[in-house]
């Protein structure tokens, strides 16, 4: 009897260590609801549109540290050495309350739009002569498109 308890302790020990382990993890089934008539069409294609305007806004965050030494972009109704750019979108110029805007900026009779923030931005001495903007042109597009998104979301949130 002792030979074959000697024999099968190796196989036991095997065995039980065998036990001790973790199997390997199964697949995991994702279930989706959907409000009736979705087909879920849009919800794959949402999630890599909303991921890109999340990483414009990251970039254009990132991008108007430039212009935080004058302006800002919150609810506050705080204005520094430029006005607060909270609600632009669809403001006209030279329409915040408490700033004192330059001649050319409140008669230039602009409604900002994003594409009229962009011709801004990419000159701003261009696009009102005689505007009291101390910042330089923002020679690159796609930088002005990042601030610009960002400036909207701020302004939504």
């Amino acid at each position: 009897m002792k030979a074959v308890f000697r024999a099968s302790a190796p196989v036991l020990v095997i065995a039980l260590g065998a036990c001790g382990s973790d199997p390997a993890p199964e697949p995991t089934e994702q279930i989706v609801v959907r409000e009736p008539g979705q087909d879920g069409s849009d919800a794959a294609a949402a999630a890599p549109a909303e991921e890109a305007t999340d990483s414009l806004v990251a970039a254009g965050k990132a991008a108007f540290n430039t212009c935080v030494a004058c302006h800002v972009v919150d609810d506050s109704g705080i204005n520094r050495i430029g006005p607060n750019l909270y609600g632009v979108i669809g403001r006209a110029a030279g329409s915040v309350d408490g700033f004192k805007y330059s001649d050319a900026m409140t008669s230039s009779g602009i409604t900002w739009t994003k594409e009229e923030l962009d011709n801004y931005l990419a000159n701003p001495a261009a696009k009102v002569p005689g505007t009291t903007m101390m910042a330089g042109a923002i020679s690159d597009a796609g930088r002005r498109e990042a601030i610009i998104a960002y400036i909207e979301d701020a302004s939504a949130n």
